[in-house]
């Protein structure tokens, strides 16, 4: 702007420039951000393989696609203390056709949880992969009652699979809602096949929906190993069955001489009762020990 003077009169005259448009640059691609399909919530700037489960980190993650999924038993009236085998089917969500190929998932194609209405029997077992691409276990049902069983597994090219089903064996009247127990809270040091386990919980009291963090700290250290891919395995199941959680440790470390701690992290649904079932191996001695955790609600 300039002040000029005309026959003596300020004349205030606007000078405008123009700038020369400058075409806006196109926006940057975000970072690629690869994560490990079974734990999402393992991340990481660059490829690699996710050090929990030793699946190959992706770009990208598909959307969760369910897989039809059969399971069939013979014999077909479900015995209890007797011999049973179970078959699990895959079939693709959009063919139709069976699925052969399956992804393997800490050193297994497929992982097979049982657990009895009680909570007093627990097993984690392998089915074998079949060349028609039908997984099959033996195994024997303790004693009457109703189970539940978890199948965790991922087809070649599709999402992780968490298939569960009900079953209840021959001659058993009582509903489920029936058998519903409430075990007390047993957060008490463990002793395993040759390991001692003890918890502590952070959070002591756990929330649902809220993030809790479980240390079990393992003695002796000497002679722990790896058991099928991982420092350890846990499942965990609410007292009334509805819901079942497989998971693998976040971090491993050596607090103290001899000792070593492993920590899980766990987001518990809803108000309930849990049981959490955890695997450790140890001279070639695979530990199971359980805990039962009261998950309460802030009122």
């Amino acid at each position: 702007m300039a002040l000029r003077t005309l026959t003596g009169i300020p004349v205030l005259v606007c000078v405008v420039s123009t700038l020369a448009q400058v075409p806006a640059s196109d926006p940057q691609p975000a970072p690629v951000e690869f994560t490990c399909p079974m734990d999402p919530e393992v991340r990481s700037k660059t490829p690699g393989t996710c050090p929990r489960c030793g699946m190959k980190l992706v770009a990208n993650i598909p959307e969760p696609v369910e897989y039809p999924t059969k399971f069939s038993f013979d014999p077909p009236n479900i015995p209890a203390n007797g011999r049973l085998r179970i078959e699990v089917r895959v079939r693709d969500p959009k063919s139709g056709a069976p699925v052969e190929q399956f992804q393997i998932i800490h050193e297994k194609p497929i992982h097979l949880f049982v657990v009895s209405e009680d909570l007093e029997y627990f097993a984690h077992e392998h089915p074998e992969l079949g060349a028609d691409g039908v997984f099959r276990h033996v195994t024997v049902l303790p004693k009457p009652g109703t189970y539940k069983l978890l199948a965790d597994f991922m087809p070649e090219g599709g999402t992780p699979q968490l298939i569960s089903r009900v079953v209840t064996t021959a001659g058993y009247t009582r509903s489920l809602g029936a058998s519903i127990v409430k075990p007390a809270a047993d957060l008490a040091p463990k002793h395993g096949q040759n390991l001692d386990v003890e918890l502590v919980l952070d959070p002591p009291q756990p929330m649902p929906g809220k993030k809790t963090m479980l240390f079990f700290k393992l003695k002796p250290a000497a002679g722990l190993e790896p058991y099928i891919g991982a420092w350890g395995h846990m499942l965990a199941a609410s007292n009334d069955l509805i819901d079942t959680i497989h998971t693998h440790p976040i971090y491993v470390t050596d607090p103290a001489p001899g000792e070593k701690q492993v920590q899980f992290n766990l987001f518990f649904p809803r108000e309930a009762i849990y049981r959490v079932w955890v695997q450790f191996q140890r001279e070639g001695k695979v530990n199971t020990v359980d805990f039962t955790i009261p998950v309460v609600s802030l009122h």
